[in-house]
């Protein structure tokens, strides 16, 4: 086993902090750090200002085994983080011809003219190592000091992701400051609350001594991780306590690892050959966004229309006009209606169906703003359910897309549609999400 280290990151960018831009460096080097086995002690967004970056570096440097920092290695006046960091470190900046002649090659490539500006990119601390950048000028930078490591990287993520997936990476294994998996196991539930799974399943944790849980809340999903931190690998245990708590949990277990419910619902949909499409009107096409983000959709997807307004759904799927009179658009049987008109013209096995107000006007007095139909079409009928939240209008599409994966799932359980990846044994099942098992 590794010794734990202490992992600190420091987000530079005004951007960041004037909430332009979201900060995905924390997320993405989370996540790479997480399927390695470590957990990021903190993260600190700070403005591109010297004195800012001084003093947070300081403050992280005494603390941390292994500093990350992104941002500020640009060419412009607003990127000072070499400057501050050789100065916190006593190191003089020194001139490397090496990557200034990478960075005149890099614009030779794209026949463009290599401003002077271009030059400050190719000074580094003395004692510290290039870390090549091949999408853009900026390199990074790798500093072994009085123990620690320090690493730094460039803002744009299309240059850090590769940077930090084919270089920091292998360097942080070489070193053993990674391991080469996670060192927990995540079960994902759905539709149960975080307080009612602590109340369920506290009394089997209480039974394992050293083991450590930890509660994640999502909207309509909460994941909880199950460890036994600072100790050798205990695997063959964690997956006995993932066992049980699958068998307990029913229809309520989503997956075993991060596998979302829009993958768990591919790979049902996969396993038996059956084809999907749908028809989303207050949702906006989310749905459809949501299984084309998978790789290899095109197996079960079939398609979806986006029917905004009401000569949209009469047009393109088939709901009488005189049904919306009737009912009104946001209603069980126009919902039906959608799932059925989907279901025919794209010749599928299932089909869903979503209308509803999302707000901020709108609304009736039977059905105010919040309400939600969801219709399902599948081998076994078809039909419809009403939702209704108090929240935002982003936050009731957003309810809206979980609500109509989770009945799908959940039609499919019934119908005993089931795949290797979603609900196999869970040891079977652990091999796909782990590179090795004690």
């Amino acid at each position: 086993m590794i010794a734990p280290k202490k992992f600190m990151l420091i987000t530079l960018g005004e951007e960041l902090l004037l909430g332009l831009t979201r900060n995905g460096h924390l997320t993405y080097i989370g996540d790479q750090l997480r399927q390695r086995g470590v957990t990021l002690h903190s993260n600190y967004t700070i403005s591109d200002e010297g004195d800012d970056i001084l003093d947070q570096f300081e403050f992280c440097w005494k603390r941390a085994d292994v500093l990350i920092t992104t941002g500020g290695l640009g060419p412009t006046v607003d990127d000072r983080t070499k400057e501050a960091v050789a100065e916190a470190l006593g190191e003089n900046l020194v001139f490397d011809d090496g990557v200034l002649d990478a960075i005149k090659e890099r614009f030779e490539r794209i026949g463009k003219p290599m401003s002077d500006n271009n030059r400050k990119q190719a000074f580094r601390p003395e004692s510290a190592e290039i870390i090549p950048n091949s999408r853009g000028t900026a390199p990074g930078l790798w500093l072994n000091k009085g123990g620690k490591i320090l690493i730094m990287l460039p803002g744009p993520p299309n240059e850090l992701e590769p940077m930090f997936a084919n270089q920091v990476i292998p360097k942080l294994e070489a070193l053993q400051c990674i391991e080469d998996q996670e060192n927990y196991l995540q079960l994902r539930t759905i539709g149960v609350g975080e307080s009612q799974l602590e109340t369920d399943f506290q009394p089997l944790f209480d039974k394992y001594e050293g083991l450590q849980v930890a509660y994640c809340a999502h909207q309509g999903q909460v994941d909880f991780r199950i460890s036994y931190p600072g100790t050798e690998n205990r695997m063959d245990q964690l997956l006995e306590i993932a066992e049980t708590c699958k068998k307990q949990l029913g229809d309520q277990f989503l997956s075993l690892g991060h596998h979302s419910v829009s993958e768990v619902i591919s790979n049902m949909l996969k396993a038996r050959s059956k084809k999907l499409a749908l028809a989303e009107s207050c949702t906006g096409g989310l749905i459809a966004n949501t299984f084309t983000d998978i790789p290899g959709s095109s197996e079960f997807f079939l398609g979806g229309i986006v029917s905004y307004n009401n000569n949209a759904k009469q047009d393109l799927l088939d709901v009488p006009e005189e049904m919306i009179q009737q009912h009104t658009e946001v209603s069980q049987e126009v919902a039906i209606a959608m799932a059925s008109g989907a279901a025919e013209k794209f010749e599928s096995d299932y089909a869903l169906s979503v209308t509803g107000y999302a707000g901020p006007t709108g609304g009736t007095p039977e059905n105010p703003v919040g309400t939600v139909y969801i219709g399902l079409h599948s081998p076994r009928g078809i039909w419809a359910k009403r939702f209704q939240w108090k929240a935002s209008r982003a936050s009731i599409k957003t309810r809206a897309l979980n609500a109509a994966l989770d009945l799908l799932r959940r039609e499919l359980i019934a119908a005993n549609i089931s795949d290797a990846d979603a609900n196999l044994d869970i040891r079977k099942e652990a091999k796909s999400i782990l590179r090795s098992l004690s």
